[in-house]
């Protein structure tokens, strides 16, 4: 029976909603827009894309399924959720793979037309979970999605069948939503920018988008809607921002601050490719991007730039990190700025290229034959991605030496709201170019305080100078195969590195400065962590700490005079224990760890049931 629905909104304090279909389902475009959508109302708002490795994985498939979480909030939203208020799948595979994530009592909602006997096989059931009983935990709304989409377009000339299947998307999309009290003129909005020279498929999405909507408002089997209200956040302007949009507006910020124009030599990969699409888009600012043939040619590139006075930059993920590092050597010889951002993903080799992992931090640290130290940071979420790419352009720059910024799948395909930022507010960037020649001048004497060198540049007339991978005379630049001189020259380089303390802030526990357990993360766990300290810290555990380090080489002034200060240390990340031995290497205490290696993030319950462990 169809009754119209009168009740009011139901008021949440937050929600968790996911998105699941196959590749070809839409799911990353309805989940975008409706976080989209609900950061324009206000909400705080973290997101997860999780998408299969295969471009166009077999339809049906359990491999197959491309899927979008929102976490939405009137409260702090540090990550995309654990447990889900709402699923929506699209087809068997989808609810099969994604089931166990929702919470006893909450609402799937299904397109039935897609629990066809072949899709069932597929998706490995061997009986139709909508009327066997497996689900009479949860409230199961069965929607005919695919059969109302063609009867709202059947009048819309210009569509073939495809197409209109295809739009089944915005009708999940306008159920939702209504479910949550949202209004769909934004994404209409995108309809007419997206699709400004085809108008009929703005007509066509928009009345599928309305169709759901009003679907949804008609139908028994949802109750009620939920309304969940802006959250409370510092006054600003914000946007809602992807990690790896924030790390390429980092870069074009820095590069404008500094005076210099901004060069990037990539070869594309998975997950950092959207770094090199974005700054591509922003020649106007003097962006010149370079997509090479490979990840040695992109990183050669770079080099070549920023001998020339460039602000100079190359994007890669764990495969092509490993291609770069004998280039990356030669820039820390020469004594050259330069910034490798490597977005991690799972390893090794192709390993699972679209999931997440922080294996890549030895790599990193270590990864270059003989003597090479660089800087080494970690953004932590997605908006903090602008920061700490401005931050290593900042170090790179003014300590003349390659600094490499991780961060990982999870946070640069990942959104969150981010207060922009004006470039006056952002700290002043130095250089080391020397503008004319003095007398008895060499490319390698140092400032006294950074021990970084002169940075002379090509054409500069007096300033004509040798670089290369051999050894260097300490003060001349000449080639040197002096045993003393090399032995010098590889403690300055180090000695170098090691002075960045001076230039970098102290770690700043949260929650609890000394007691029982401090938890330790670095990098794109902040969210989980920071999330899991707190709900216990709320629960009455006041001395448990939580101290999360974006500075991993060096390592913060103040690093183990703060570990002392707790009974017990567990470091969280995901992998195998990479950080954990960096710190065994420097401090001489015990350190506990806790590891994940699924391409997946940490869970709060995880963590917190961890963490009551620790402390009993």
């Amino acid at each position: 029976m169809i009754t119209e629905k009168m009740n009011q909104a139901e008021s949440l304090d937050a929600v968790v909603i996911r998105f699941v279909g196959d590749s070809g389902d839409g799911m990353q475009l309805t989940g975008t827009q409706f976080s989209d959508t609900s950061a324009m109302f206000g909400n705080d708002v973290a997101t997860f894309p999780n998408y299969p490795s295969e471009i166009r994985a077999p339809q049906g498939s359990l491999y197959g399924v491309s899927g979008f979480q929102v976490h939405i909030g009137s409260v702090e939203v540090s990550t995309p959720g654990d447990n889900l208020d709402l699923l929506v799948a699209m087809n068997p595979a989808g609810l099969k793979t994604n089931l166990y994530a929702v919470k006893p009592g909450q609402t799937i909602i299904v397109d039935v037309d897609s629990f066809t006997k072949k899709n069932l096989e597929k998706a490995q059931y061997e009986t139709n979970p909508l009327h066997d009983g497996s689900l009479e935990n949860y409230r199961v709304v069965e929607v005919p999605m695919t059969s109302l989409t063609k009867e709202a377009l059947k009048d819309i000339e210009g569509l073939d069948n495809k197409s209109i299947t295809r739009s089944k998307n915005m009708f999940a999309l306008g159920m939702v939503y209504w479910l949550y009290d949202r209004s769909p003129e934004h994404t209409i909005e995108f309809f007419h920018k997206k699709f400004r020279n085809k108008p009929h498929l703005i007509e066509a999405n928009t009345k599928v988008l309305n169709a759901g909507f009003f679907y949804a408002e008609t139908i028994e089997l949802i109750p009620n809607s939920y309304s969940i209200s802006p959250a409370k956040m510092a006054g600003g302007t914000y946007r809602i921002i992807m990690g790896n949009t924030a790390t390429a507006w980092g870069f074009l910020a820095a590069a404008e601050k500094s005076g210099l124009e901004l060069f990037l030599g990539s070869y594309p990969i998975t997950p950092a490719t959207d770094i090199l699409h974005e700054l591509v888009k922003h020649k106007h600012f003097g962006v010149k991007a370079f997509q090479a043939e490979d990840e040695i040619a992109g990183i050669s590139s770079a080099i070549g730039a920023s001998f020339a006075g460039d602000l100079a930059i190359t994007t890669t993920s764990g495969p092509g990190l490993a291609l770069k590092g004998e280039a990356l050597g030669l820039a820390m010889m020469i004594e050259l700025p330069l910034v490798v951002v490597n977005v991690q993903r799972g390893g090794p080799s192709t390993g699972l290229p679209t999931k997440t992992e922080q294996s890549d931090l030895l790599q990193a640290m270590y990864g270059r034959n003989g003597e090479s130290p660089v800087i080494v940071l970690a953004a932590s979420t997605p908006a903090n991605c602008f920061t700490y790419a401005y931050q290593a352009a900042k170090l790179a720059l003014e300590h003349m030496t390659p600094v490499v910024l991780l961060t990982d799948g999870y946070i640069a395909n990942g959104s969150a709201p981010w207060k922009i930022k004006k470039l006056e507010e952002l700290p002043e960037i130095k250089n080391h170019i020397v503008k004319e020649a003095k007398e008895n001048w060499h490319p390698y004497d140092r400032d006294e305080e950074t021990l970084a060198r002169n940075w002379a540049i090509p054409g500069t007339p007096g300033l004509e100078h040798r670089v290369g991978g051999l050894e260097k005379d300490r003060i001349t630049g000449d080639v040197s195969h002096v045993p003393e001189n090399h032995e010098i020259m590889t403690h300055t380089r180090a000695e170098k590195v090691k002075r960045v303390q001076n230039y970098i802030p102290e770690v700043v526990p949260e929650f609890a400065e000394e007691g029982d357990l401090l938890v330790i993360g670095w990098g794109g766990t902040y969210g989980s962590l920071h999330s899991a300290v707190k709900q216990l810290n709320s629960e009455g555990y006041k001395n448990i700490g939580f101290a999360h380090f974006n500075y991993i080489n060096p390592l913060p002034k103040n690093t183990g005079e703060l570990l002392k200060k707790f009974k017990k240390i567990v470091v969280c990340e995901l992998n195998n224990g990479q950080f954990v031995n960096v710190l065994r290497m420097h401090f001489n205490q015990d350190f506990l760890q806790h590891n994940k290696i699924q391409g997946l993030p940490f869970a709060n319950s995880e963590l917190i049931e961890k963490f009551k462990q620790l402390v009993k």
